[in-house]
């Protein structure tokens, strides 16, 4: 299976400027459901940051910058972890992770991290003060409503998760 990955990989390099992906009409739940996906790891790792940060008393920016990495990781390592068990060799699933998953993190994170940057006090706010998770549970919610319409653009040209769902079973 890699090797048709890869060879699928080498035969879209031959595709000239002018072509153009096919539009596939893509429904709001699927891009809802890829970008749930997404939220998940970009949830585990921020909040996973956030905790680590805040444990060794680092300041915000060191903070954040960890979130930031670890909700990339976590994305990554979800649908990686679906890929190699369809049977992907691991070199392949990256590069599959990697397609279906970097714009809608970035997009996920930058209205994520932007509210807790604008918030007033969030960047203050202490793991055990409700400021703290009810501006997360607010970034997450806006970051996940604003990324559903760029994952279900994406899907539609074929991009994103849409990379992801052929290996699905």
């Amino acid at each position: 299976m890699e090797h048709e990955y890869q060879s699928h990989i080498d035969h879209s390099s031959h595709h000239s400027h002018h072509d153009h992906p096919a539009k596939t009409p893509v429904s709001w739940a699927m891009a809802a459901a890829a970008t749930l996906h997404c939220l998940t790891g970009c949830a585990i790792g921020e909040v996973l940051g956030m905790v680590v940060g805040t444990a060794l008393g680092w300041g915000n920016l060191p903070t954040m910058v960890l979130a930031i990495v670890l909700a990339f990781f976590f994305g990554y390592a979800l649908t990686l972890r679906g890929v190699l068990r369809a049977g992907v060799g691991f070199r392949a699933a990256v590069k599959v992770a990697l397609a279906a998953d970097t714009l809608s993190i970035a997009v996920m994170e930058l209205i994520d991290n932007g509210v807790l940057a604008l918030w007033p006090g969030a960047m203050d706010a202490h793991l055990t003060d409700g400021l703290f998770w009810g501006t997360l549970a607010i970034a997450l919610t806006l970051a996940f409503l604003l990324t559903t319409p760029v994952n279900r653009w994406m899907i539609g040209r074929g991009k994103g998760h849409a990379v992801v769902h052929q290996y699905h079973q």
